[in-house]
């Protein structure tokens, strides 16, 4: 594996001198990007008061292939998929190695995206390269959590998340074509087990992440350059959609929320970071070191030291934040198995 750079101090020790540099450098800037309210209504592009930050974010590793699905395991590991290099690495405070290579288990495991670690340990991939959602245990060991709809494989699995009751929800694009929006985003039950779509229609849905009282799940569709608000109702379903932001000029790819309800946008394309309001307008733009930004995971046990995956760089970076992320509902940290995600 290609050597890589790293910060050999532990994540969480620089949180505190991470942020001083963030508060240093903001600077106030303003940029052309209309969003549209929640409810529908016009509201004004968000011309006015927009922060444009310069970059503060620090190199973490390079080499990677086409980084991707950033997952932090509540203790001191970050996951990332290559997906042009066949292989899941890991980032501790020592280094970076390879977590599992496809060459390790070829029928199982091929070109992994979005990551999520499990309460008990467990990383869940979306594999575009077998069509198929991954559970992968603590030492590696693979099996299929999801195989397909009606007999037929996933086409590209890209994103997911669980649910507080531990049901799995995750995107499934095909075709990038704002004319040919058959992209899916599906669930699967905890208990049973079925696999159920949940929204169609969608032109290449990507990065997907749940609001604090998990009533509303918002998804990125990325052709479309726009970010969905939808209902999650009690059987799961997804009903009420309505656009919550438009971001053109690039694909909104790995979303993520603080705890104070503003959702982090990565930019692919678009070189930055954006962060909105609840309401749905701009808060800040953050330039990314590279003109792809992948996906981004909130860290550390105070969960102020946020990983960016950046494709034209293919470089991992860290960046602190003010305002701590939103604890993920199934991860071993906000379920009390491990202290730290």
């Amino acid at each position: 594996m290609t050597h890589h750079t790293l910060l050999t101090k532990s994540i969480t020790d620089f949180n505190s001198i991470f942020r001083w540099i963030a508060v240093l450098t903001t600077v106030v800037s303003v940029m052309n990007c209309k969003t549209i309210q929640t409810a529908g209504n016009a509201k004004a592009s968000a011309n006015d008061n927009l922060q444009n930050t310069q970059p503060s974010f620090i190199k973490v590793a390079d080499g990677f292939n086409f980084p991707e699905g950033p997952a932090w395991d509540g203790i001191n590991s970050v996951y990332v998929s290559n997906c042009a290099g066949g292989r899941i690495s890991r980032i501790t405070p020592h280094g970076v190695s390879d977590f599992l290579k496809a060459s390790d288990d070829p029928f199982t495991l091929k070109s992994t995206n979005g990551l999520t670690v499990f309460a008990d340990g467990s990383l869940f991939a979306c594999d575009f390269g077998t069509g198929a959602i991954l559970k992968i245990s603590p030492d590696g060991k693979t099996e299929i959590y999801a195989a397909g709809f009606q007999g037929k494989r996933f086409n590209r699995p890209n994103d997911l998340a669980f649910d507080p009751a531990g049901n799995l929800y995750f995107t499934d694009p095909n075709q990038y074509n704002r004319n040919i929006r058959d992209g899916i985003v599906y669930r699967i039950g905890a208990q049973p087990h079925t696999v159920t779509p949940v929204a169609t229609g969608l032109a290449f849905p990507n990065g997907l992440a749940f609001s604090a009282d998990a009533k509303n799940l918002f998804i990125c569709e990325s052709a479309m350059e726009r970010i969905w608000k939808f209902s999650v109702q009690p059987d799961g379903s997804l009903t009420n959609s309505v656009v919550f932001a438009e971001l053109p000029g690039g694909d909104p790819d790995g979303i993520g929320f603080d705890q104070a309800g503003n959702l982090y946008v990565a930019h692919f394309g678009g070189g930055a970071l954006y962060i909105f309001n609840p309401d749905g307008t701009i808060k800040q733009k953050i330039p990314t070191p590279g003109q792809k930004p992948s996906n981004i995971e909130f860290t550390g046990s105070d969960l102020r030291t946020l990983y960016l995956t950046e494709d034209e760089t293919n470089a991992v970076y860290q960046l602190p934040v003010e305002t701590p992320g939103l604890p993920l509902f199934s991860s071993p940290a906000s379920t009390g198995v491990n202290e730290g995600k």
